[in-house]
């Protein structure tokens, strides 16, 4: 697991068998952006949620394949963090798609961090967004003005 934000963390893909050792770090929510049935073996999302309601933690299924992240899953995503369910882990088969859809939530957040610092975060979480770099900023360029 890697932090990307206070209260932000990723993974890869996690297993039923899991949830309960996240409860004990303190966790409060767990979000799969792993669409169903991409490779055989894969827990769905509907055993991680039962897995997740037994151990009392909140969970969200937030499909994202590969490729391009969807403006939808954008935005179910920053609904999802904006309820401050935290701590909260995302994550998908390596982490990769999960911290590129939190920089976009990230970026369309009123109040949120500023390009460079969400581009760092990623990085830092040992994954790389560089190639949204203009898509992040432009939903930064986009938000409502908090002062």
């Amino acid at each position: 697991m890697r932090q990307l934000a206070p209260g932000v963390w990723i993974s890869e893909q996690i297993g039923p068998e899991q949830l309960g050792s996240l409860k004990s770090q303190g966790f409060r929510a767990v979000i799969d952006l792993r669409p169903d049935n991409e490779v055989a073996g894969q827990p769905p999302a509907s055993a991680m949620s039962t897995a997740a309601a037994g151990q009392g933690l909140a969970f969200d299924y937030i499909p994202v394949s590969h490729g391009d992240v969807p403006a939808g899953a954008v935005e179910a995503l920053g609904r999802n963090l904006a309820q401050g369910q935290k701590p909260v882990l995302l994550y998908c088969r390596s982490g990769r798609r999960a911290a590129r859809a939190w920089a976009l939530a990230e970026a369309s957040r009123p109040g949120g961090l500023q390009t460079a610092s969400i581009l760092e975060a990623v990085h830092a979480a040992g994954q790389d967004a560089a190639d949204l770099a203009d898509q992040i900023a432009a939903r930064v360029a986009a938000r409502p003005d908090t002062h």
